[in-house]
């Protein structure tokens, strides 16, 4: 009998019509013939099954069940395609480690603890990982925009602590923009990260890591015109050059990569994820980790998969077998 596979798309950040795409571009990906899939669109308490016949039927949220035709199905396993709250910060993996679900991933810990920027930042500069200097902001009235600009200079980035796909974030070039980009930043989390502009590189690497394999997949190299990656510059075509594998040498390549798997196993972390870096000067700084990378057409792990020899297929049935044979 076919295990029984909950795909989870939807959330309730900015992120939603992300989710949406990485869910259909992973649904395409995990083979029918090993698995029967089910899509599950989550957005704030309403959780419906909607692929196939079973389209818009609720979910028992006492066991993550559904009934159709007097027929009761439950899941073997949890594919999270949600980015934002709330499964990239841990709450759902919280849930289904209740309900006692296998999902493929990482855990709630490490799924909250690499969702606050600052927390994260501030543990792994602990552990000797070089970044970019940054102030945590809490509420408007606690802003010094001349302490900012004396400590980070100009330009510097504001964003939301919690959050992706740049949403809410702004390059401010001008001190008179300070104000405006953390208004902006706080319509997204209750919290905002004010960091030091590093000039440099922006390069990502994605990796995985089961009981059987250890796959670091090349780097790549983001090329764009904008003021920095921002939304739409990640979403539109052509806005952007992602080039796999990124141009820079061997010995860079190597050093990013060991950096990768050291970040991964310092956090704990399970299944698929993507590092973000810029490299200034021949060193990398430490942007922050995704433990949902965007999986759309035009993600950067997927590019990064296709660059390493691999299929989606094989590497989610990879993750799958790891977890489903623990």
């Amino acid at each position: 009998m076919k295990k029984k596979i909950a795909l989870l798309t939807g959330g309730n950040s900015s992120e939603y019509p992300i989710s949406l795409m990485s869910a259909n571009e992973m649904a395409k990906h995990i083979d029918s013939e090993k698995y029967e899939l089910y899509t599950i669109t989550i957005r704030e308490t309403q959780w419906l099954v909607t692929s196939g016949l079973h389209c818009d039927i609720g979910i028992d949220k006492n066991d993550f069940s559904f009934t159709f035709d007097n027929q009761k199905t439950s899941f073997d396993l949890i594919v999270f395609a949600i980015h934002g709250t709330p499964a990239e910060d841990g709450k759902l993996q919280a849930y289904f480690d209740m309900l006692n679900i296998k999902y493929i991933g990482c855990d709630m810990l490490t799924s909250a603890l690499s969702f606050d920027k600052h927390t994260c930042n501030s543990y792994l500069k602990n552990k000797n990982i070089k970044m970019a200097k940054s102030i945590l902001i809490k509420n408007l009235e606690q802003v010094n925009t001349d302490a900012l600009q004396k400590e980070l200079g100009l330009p510097m980035f504001v964003k939301p602590n919690n959050g992706g796909s740049s949403y809410g974030a702004s390059k401010v070039k001008q001190i008179e923009e300070l104000i405006p980009a953390i208004e902006k930043a706080f319509k997204e989390d209750k919290a905002v990260l004010v960091e030091e502009f590093i000039k440099g590189i922006e390069i990502t690497c994605g990796l995985v890591k089961t009981k059987k394999a250890e796959i670091v997949f090349p780097l790549t190299e983001i090329v764009y015109d904008a003021e920095f990656f921002d939304t739409e510059t990640k979403y539109t075509d052509n806005l952007a050059q992602e080039i796999t594998p990124a141009r820079i040498s061997e010995q860079l390549t190597l050093e990013c990569q060991k950096m990768s798997s050291e970040i991964y196993d310092l956090l704990n972390c399970k299944g698929l994820v993507r590092v973000d870096y810029f490299l200034s000067n021949n060193q990398f700084y430490f942007l922050e980790l995704n433990t949902i990378p965007g999986m759309t057409a035009n993600s950067l792990v997927p590019k990064q998969i296709r660059a390493s020899g691999y299929s989606f297929k094989q590497i989610f049935d990879l993750m799958i077998n790891d977890v489903l044979d623990s």
